[in-house]
């Protein structure tokens, strides 16, 4: 067994997060970066820091998940959301059942109720968004961001749901009510189910064809019949039909 296997066990057995589960090749030439910056000697030294040190096992999760995200991000594909999918599912029920899953700093959730939010004023729905990472849900609970976070929210909508404060943009109350946060891994913790909407995007995309497979699957378990699996612009489900899905457009997948 090499360092680099050991320390994917070892990280296993202790910390129960499977790094088998990510594409290996991707995952090793970030983590050898991560050491040299560091200036780790080996893998070895490098778990034993993460073992004794709280704040070092955060960053390093923070690290992994790749905490990239803003509003409205790919622009084209949220406006198919709030034209086409949402009023489609709002027909069948009045009430919608929303997951956005690995939500990184809350822009995605955010994003969702604010389309809600233009399309049934005052109408309460539930979105749970959750993420591997404890300290960006924190930062996702706070709602705060910089512009270039904001960059793609049409300016009525940035007026209206948003407050400026030094360079920092807020999210308002009104919307962040709408958002419960919460941590979840997706490889290993349960899946609620009932959902008319999921959104989970760029993020399978780190995992090996077997990990993206069962994460897909049990996404399939979650979502109600007619319900919307929404993935990322370069992401692709090839085998969709055999989890019981319909490809509707680019990046969205309805249950059969």
């Amino acid at each position: 067994m090499t360092d680099f296997d050991l320390f994917r066990e070892r990280i296993y057995q202790t910390f129960g997060l499977d790094l088998r589960s990510y594409k290996e090749n991707q995952l090793k030439r970030r983590l050898d970066n991560l050491l040299t910056r560091k200036s780790y000697p080996d893998y070895k030294a490098f778990f034993n820091f993460l073992n004794t040190n709280r704040d070092a096992w955060f960053e390093f999760l923070d690290y992994l998940t790749i905490n990239v995200s803003e509003f409205f991000r790919d622009p084209k594909m949220f406006h198919a959301l709030e034209k086409n999918i949402l009023p489609e599912l709002i027909q069948k029920k009045s009430s919608l059942k929303i997951w956005s899953a690995a939500c990184s700093n809350g822009c995605e959730p955010y994003t969702i109720a604010i389309i809600l939010e233009e399309l049934w004023p005052g109408k309460k729905h539930q979105i749970d968004a959750t993420d591997l990472d404890k300290t960006i849900l924190q930062a996702a609970s706070q709602g705060s961001y910089g512009p270039d976070a904001v960059r793609n929210v049409p300016k009525d909508r940035l007026n209206k749901y948003f407050s400026l404060d030094k360079n920092k943009y807020y999210v308002s109350k009104q919307i962040k009510g709408k958002v419960s946060f919460k941590q979840h891994n997706l490889l290993s913790d349960n899946y609620t189910r009932g959902y008319d909407l999921i959104a989970c995007r760029n993020v399978t995309i780190y995992f090996t064809r077997e990990a993206q497979d069962k994460v897909n699957a049990k996404f399939a378990q979650s979502l109600n019949p007619g319900g919307y699996l929404f993935i990322g612009g370069s992401e692709t489900i090839f085998n969709y039909a055999e989890l019981g899905f319909d490809k509707v457009s680019p990046c969205f997948y309805r249950k059969r």
